[in-house]
C-alpha cells in the first residue's frame, strides 16, 4: 500500500495527473505499478488501477489476473472497479475513501447513481440502433468453436 501511496504523490507532483497510484501484487511481489495519467495523456480512462491492470496483464501475458491482488491509494471509481472485476483480481486493498476523493474534487457519486437507472433514464441520452444487424456477430460468436472465453 505504501508503494501505491508513494506513486500517487510522486506522479501527481511530476504533473502526470491526479493523486492516485496502484500496484498489482502476485505471491507477495509487485508485478505492476500504475498511476493516474488522465491529464498528461488526454485519456479519461488512464486511471491508476487501469494502468496497473494493463501492465500486469502484459507482464503475465494473460487477461486473467486470478491469484493477484491490487493495492490502490483510493477506493476504485466505478470504471476501475469494473476493470478489477473483469481482470478477476482476488482482492482489493484501498487507502482513501470515495468520500475523501470527493472532498478534493473527484466525485463519482453521480456515476454510482447512474448505473442502476434504466437506460432511458440516464443523464446521457442512450438510444438503441440497428439491433437486428448487430446481433449477427453475436450469433456467430455463440457458434464459434475456436473462441477464447473470458
Amino acid at each position: 500500500m505504501r508503494k501505491a501511496i508513494q506513486l500517487s504523490a510522486e506522479k501527481m507532483e511530476a504533473g502526470f495527473g491526479g493523486p492516485f497510484g496502484a500496484v498489482v501484487v502476485k505471491d507477495g511481489d509487485v508485478i505492476a505499478e500504475g498511476f493516474n495519467q488522465v491529464t498528461s495523456s488526454n485519456d479519461p480512462t488512464a486511471h491508476a488501477e487501469v494502468d496497473a491492470i494493463r501492465k500486469a496483464c502484459q507482464k503475465l501475458e494473460t487477461f486473467d489476473l486470478s491469484g493477484c491482488e491490487i493495492y490502490t491509494s483510493c477506493e476504485p471509481c466505478p470504471m476501475c472497479l469494473s476493470a478489477i472485476y473483469w481482470a478477476r483480481l482476488d482482492k482489493i486493498y484501498y487507502a482513501n475513501s470515495r468520500e475523501d476523493a470527493a472532498d478534493i474534487g473527484f466525485d463519482d457519486e453521480m456515476l454510482y447513481r447512474e448505473i442502476p437507472k434504466p437506460v432511458e433514464e440516464r443523464v446521457i441520452p442512450t438510444l438503441r440502433l440497428l439491433a437486428d444487424e448487430a446481433i449477427k456477430p453475436f450469433e456467430e460468436w455463440k457458434q464459434k468453436t475456436d473462441k477464447i472465453p473470458y
